[in-house]
Formats: C-alpha cells, structure tokens, sequence
C-alpha cells in the first residue's frame, strides 16, 4: 500500500515533535540538527523507531532545515545532497511494511524577489538539491512545513511535482487575530488552500504555533475551503518559560480530546508538532484505533 492509497482508506497519524527529542540527545541550542544525520545517527534513528513504535503510520524526516540557505549558515551548503538522502536513510531503516517516510522540508529564510534577494531559480534549484538527496534517500511523501510565504510554498511545490509523482504536503503556520486567521505574511486558510490545489499538492496542512484549542476553528476552516484532505500537526500548547526551560503543557488526554473534535470535522490526518511525545502519539493512536 503506497502513502496515497492508505489515506483513501483510513485516518493516518503521524509522529511528533523533533526537535525537542533531539535536545535531549545532545543537539545543542542554535545547533544545527541535520548534522546529526551524519554525527548521531543513532539519535535520529532512535526518534523514528520509537514514533513508529508509539503508533505513528509515518515520520517525518529530520531535514527541517536542509536547505542549502539555512544549512550556509553553519558551513554546511555543500552537504544539502548528503543530509538529506543520509536523514531519509535513517528513517526508512527502520520504516516498517505499511508505514511511510515523509521528506521534511521548512522555510529557506529568505524570501523571494523583489521582497528579499533570492530568485525563483536560485530557490527552485535548492529545493531540487534537497529534494534529490530525499528521494534517493527512500521518501514516500514530501512535506514542506511551517511555511509562511504562499511564493515559496508553492514554488517548492511546483518544482517537487516537476521531477517526482510522490505525494506533496503544503503545510503553513496561522496565527489567529481580530480578523481572524493569517500567516506571518498575510495568508489566509481560504488562500492557502486554493492555492496549494493549484499548485498540485496532494494534502492542505497546518502546523505550529497554536495549541490543539486554536487549531480545531482553525481546522474547521481549512476543511470548508480545501478541495484536498486536510492535516493538524499541533503544538502542545504555547510555548511558556518556567524556571529558564521552554514547557509545553497540553497533556496527551486534553489533546485527544481536541483532537477528536477535528477528526469529527473531517480532518484526515492528525499528528503532533513543538512539545509533542511519544506518549501523545501513543494516545492519537488509541483515539484513531477507537474511531476506527
């Protein structure tokens, strides 16, 4: 069964947070987690073991930040092929039969002529490096996540679909204020949604920045507009500070709780995004196995 088969036929779930399980395996603050792809493999493949061990029907790749822009920052432009197909590879070592490995890919930092410096081609041709090194390295999907510019999703959108027929997830980051739900950069859930069908994306997402409250409106609301099926990856709550830590406080049950009021809007796949654990996955899973 192939990843757009399986989301004819059930609800799916994917993992959750990575960054937060790799802090804890010795990433270091403002570090750069796809150089553990090659330094700490056994961290990162540990993180996807355990997600699918805790029920996950697909992980994301630890590849976040595997653009060739945000990898410059640390010295490392020319690994954007081998980090990506190394991130891939880890994952899908350990991918059980009926389960899936989604090429994860966040924003560039940059934004696009003429509001900031890069072109269409110099950003197109990253994505490709990017994306090359997750196809060789064994992807079923291609996510890109925690978007805030539409010019960018859709680009890289268009230029997966351009040399691959894997499923492509676009998936932005919504803030609620008086007027309702908009991106960083203006986007609304009506917007996104229609032009991320435009672009040929498989599945319309959103993840980050809102705790599984804020998401159900939110949800209800790309599910009204979106002519594709429709994915939460939440956070655990907003972020607080306590005692210098960064806390994310919505425990598994209230999440379930939540999260079961979007599968009842028609949300198809749920998964869990910043402060997200193993123990949350494992409780979506029960809630999925309950439905089903």
């Amino acid at each position: 069964m192939n990843f757009k088969d399986a989301l004819k036929t059930k609800i799916i779930l994917g993992d959750g947070a990575t960054g937060t399980f790799l802090q804890k395996r010795g990433l270091e603050p403002g570090g750069c987690p796809e150089l553990m792809n090659s330094e700490k493999q056994d961290a990162v493949i540990e993180m996807a073991s355990r997600y699918f061990e805790s029920g996950s029907d697909f992980v994301l790749t630890n590849t976040f930040g595997g653009s060739p822009f945000m990898l410059k920052k640390y010295g490392f432009e020319d690994k954007t092929y081998e980090f990506n197909k190394a991130g891939a590879e880890l994952a899908a070592s350990v991918c059980p039969n009926n389960k899936f490995v989604i090429g994860s890919i966040g924003p560039t930092g940059e934004f696009l002529k003429p509001l900031g410096n890069v072109s269409e081609d110099e950003m197109a041709d990253g994505f490709k490096r990017q994306i090359e090194g997750l196809l060789n390295g064994g992807v079923h999907g291609i996510i890109f996540e925690t978007q805030m510019a539409i010019e960018e999703l859709i680009l890289g959108i268009k230029t997966a679909k351009s040399f691959c027929d894997l499923p492509v997830i676009g998936s932005m980051v919504f803030d609620k204020g008086p007027r309702g739900f908009f991106t960083m950069m203006g986007v609304s859930p009506e917007k996104a949604a229609n032009e991320i069908y435009n672009a040929g994306a498989d599945i319309v997402a959103t993840n980050c920045g809102n705790g599984s409250e804020i998401m159900i409106d939110l949800a209800s609301e790309l599910v009204n507009f979106s002519k594709l099926p429709v994915m939460i990856q939440s956070n655990a709550g907003i972020p607080k500070i306590v005692k210098g830590k960064v806390i994310y406080d919505e425990k598994p049950e209230y999440m379930k709780e939540n999260y079961q009021k979007m599968l009842n809007l028609g949300v198809k796949i749920i998964g869990g995004c910043c402060g997200t654990t193993f123990d949350h996955i494992n409780v979506f899973r029960n809630l999925i196995n309950e439905i089903d």
